[in-house]
């Protein structure tokens, strides 16, 4: 299994709607109350500047996508420039062959390049396999997105 990961072009945008489409598709199973089915692309062509693509045997089969940010310019923060990984995603049958690690150590790569201190991300808590791979490669939980309805 030929597995190569390198930063996605314009060319890949068919092939990237899909695998965000599945992606997608478990946030809407899992928080329908957040997520819908759209009826158009999940993301616009322009939001795939900057993405990095895996793929096997020439198909694509995984994506990671991070951008860099700065801590605000307020007292409280220490200066500091940090990648925020926006979306990570395995096509369901690649799962558990290493392709997402290799990714997020791209990313990890790209970080550094660009002057980042630290990676961070967010994953929703039904995610558990989600979790428990950000886990193994070194992730800790720093903070909690908690939310209440208003009905």
């Amino acid at each position: 299994m030929a597995t190569v990961i390198r930063e996605a072009t314009a060319d890949d945008y068919e092939a990237l709607c899909e695998l965000f489409d599945e992606v997608a598709a478990l946030h809407r199973d899992h928080l329908p109350h957040f997520f819908r089915k759209p009826t158009r692309p999940v993301r616009e062509q322009a939001y795939y500047q900057g993405l990095f693509l895996s793929e096997v045997n020439g198909n694509a089969v995984g994506f990671v996508h991070a951008v860099i940010r700065d801590a605000p310019a307020l007292p409280i923060f220490i200066p500091r420039r940090y990648a925020v990984v926006d979306n990570l995603g395995v096509k369901s049958d690649f799962r558990g062959g290493g392709i997402g690690w290799r990714l997020m150590q791209r990313i990890h790569d790209w970080a550094i390049v660009k002057g980042a201190s630290a990676i961070e991300l967010n994953v929703h808590a039904f995610n558990r396999g989600a979790i428990s791979f950000y886990r193994k490669l070194g992730y800790k939980t720093v903070s909690q997105r908690m939310t209440q309805s208003l009905d």
